[in-house]
């Protein structure tokens, strides 16, 4: 019977594992959830559909200076306000917009602040979020000149996805073999593995 026990525990045990792979906690910048790149565990309905202009620091400089995604995502928000929008959170899927949202499912200790974070270039992707699975750091790496902005003057940015695809490759060809990449602020990402 104990081994029957012991073998249902540890079953269970790993399949939280598994299942808590790509799970993140999400960060909340000017008061708001952001999920950038990653599913809200929690149900919610679509409020608005915001875009952003073009960026004048990066016409200034001839596309040398880019801001930030935590700078992309803010811009994000404000607009949003801006435009009267009342939401709970902030979803971003890809592209060069962002929807805001409300949540229709009351929260609970596993849904608040959760979500699953998706995979780009067969990595999972923690931005602005923080894995719930333990991890082991690997290295830091900072951005790269962003050629599509240098090349058009300033005036073509890039997405936040081919941001996090530059991180991604950067690190890569330093021989770097990851299960995900972290971005928590700034103009650097860290690339971990999963502990078993």
């Amino acid at each position: 019977m104990k081994t029957v026990l012991s073998a249902l525990l540890l079953f269970s045990v790993q399949l939280f594992a598994q299942n808590n792979k790509n799970l993140a906690r999400v960060q909340r910048l000017d008061g708001v959830e952001v999920y950038i790149l990653a599913e809200p565990l929690r149900e919610y309905e679509t409020m608005t559909s915001v875009t952003t202009g073009v960026k004048a620091e990066s016409i200034l400089t001839g596309g040398l200076f880019n801001e930030s995604i935590t700078d992309k995502v803010l811009q994000y928000i404000r607009r949003a306000r801006k435009q009267g929008a009342m939401f709970d959170a902030v979803l971003y899927s890809g592209g060069k917009s962002i929807v805001t949202i409300r949540f229709t499912g009351k929260p609970s200790e596993k849904t608040k602040g959760i979500a699953r974070a998706r995979q780009l270039e067969g990595v999972d992707v923690y931005i602005l979020s923080e894995p719930l699975k333990d991890y082991e750091t690997i290295i830091s790496s900072g951005n790269n000149l962003k050629w599509k902005s240098y090349l058009t003057g300033g005036l073509v940015n890039n997405s936040i996805e081919e941001d996090m695809a530059g991180f991604i490759k950067k690190m890569r060809s330093s021989g770097v073999n990851m299960d995900g990449l972290i971005y928590s602020g700034g103009k650097s990402a860290i690339s971990f593995r999963y502990r078993q």
